[in-house]
């Protein structure tokens, strides 16, 4: 299916998702908070995490895998880290309040680490990395996911694609890199599947075990390859282990094991560098870094850019333009 986009303003967009959280009995802060998340992925260019994943969400609420208007709940901890239950809640507002819980601690301790479990699907990883390098804080933080890969050398999905976020703060523009440990997440999958392309670079294997481009072959064997093949397949591991281990949670095989993905283990670490040393240093290292990098020599047309540089230069671009959305999926928005 081709279709041509349209143009839809980021607070129209907000408004209709919280019209619909509302419509399925959110309370405000909720279905605000939400709304907030939702349209924000699709202004930062993350469209299959906005606009394409929110009937899934609302489909996942209505089946009560997503439990509506609960809060995570602290159940243990040791100065700098901290142990909170999810209770099934929207995975979106129980990682809001758990980078911010980190952030505090961080202030307090100079880091500051809370594992979660029992939570739902974050959506894009990347928001609480700009959200704490908004507030000045550096953060590594990542959540581990139903199998839907491969481990090295079997052809049996047992690993999370278990995306890793990191952030550091920039005056000039936030670093924030949020990968999958796939080679393209299922999002970016999706949404090559919708617009009928195929990946640039391999994607992972087809029924006959070949490498293949086609998105649509990917997602039915579900046979992702991993970033960095090997490497990549036992980073998903050890991620997942620390997770579940440090959470006191679900691991990659049990949430498989449920047939749905809920109830994932997740892991928010805040890093204060306001101190005038570290921040000193930092401006000097990290500056010189971006310039750097920005300096190298181009293959053909590509530009180099450093990791969430397109996101804001999207976000600037869609507030003033509107966000492109496909038609269908804003039309079944305006139905729900």
């Amino acid at each position: 299916m081709i279709y041509e986009e349209i143009r839809i303003s980021f607070e129209e967009l907000k408004s209709q998702f919280k019209r619909v959280l509302l419509k399925e009995r959110f309370i405000e802060e909720q279905a605000g908070l939400l709304s907030q998340v939702f349209a924000e992925n699709n202004l930062s260019g993350k469209e299959s995490h906005g606009l394409n994943r929110f009937p899934g969400f609302i489909d996942s609420v209505r089946k009560g895998f997503v439990k509506k208007n609960v809060e995570p709940e602290k159940i243990s901890g040791l100065n700098a880290v901290e142990q909170w239950d999810g209770k099934s809640g929207a995975g979106p507002v129980n990682a809001i309040l758990c980078t911010e819980r980190a952030i505090e601690l961080a202030k307090e301790f100079g880091l500051g680490c809370v594992a979660l479990r029992n939570t739902n699907h974050w959506m894009c990883g990347g928001t609480y990395g700009w959200k704490a390098a908004e507030a000045g804080f550096a953060l590594i933080s990542w959540t581990n996911a139903i199998p839907l890969m491969p481990p090295w050398g079997s052809d049996e999905p047992k690993l999370g694609n278990n995306p890793l976020v990191i952030a550091i703060p920039r005056e000039e523009g936030h670093i924030v890199l949020d990968i999958a440990m796939t080679q393209y997440s299922y999002g970016q999958l999706e949404m090559l599947k919708l617009r009928n392309n195929n990946t640039e670079f391999d994607a992972g294997f087809d029924s006959q075990g070949h490498l293949t481009k086609d998105p649509l072959e990917v997602i039915k064997t579900k046979r992702a390859l991993p970033i960095g093949l090997w490497k990549g397949s036992g980073l998903s591991l050890v991620l997942d282990l620390l997770a579940a281990m440090l959470s006191g949670g679900n691991s990659a095989y049990q949430i498989g094991a449920q047939n749905v993905e809920t109830n994932v283990s997740q892991i928010f670490i805040a890093f204060d560098i306001s101190s005038p040393e570290i921040k000193e240093h930092a401006l000097k290292i990290i500056n010189g870094t971006i310039e750097d990098l920005h300096s190298s020599k181009q293959i053909d047309s590509s530009m180099i850019y450093y990791p969430g540089e397109t996101s804001g230069r999207k976000r600037k671009e869609y507030l003033k333009d509107g966000i492109p959305l496909n038609p269908t999926q804003w039309k079944q928005l305006l139905e729900m």
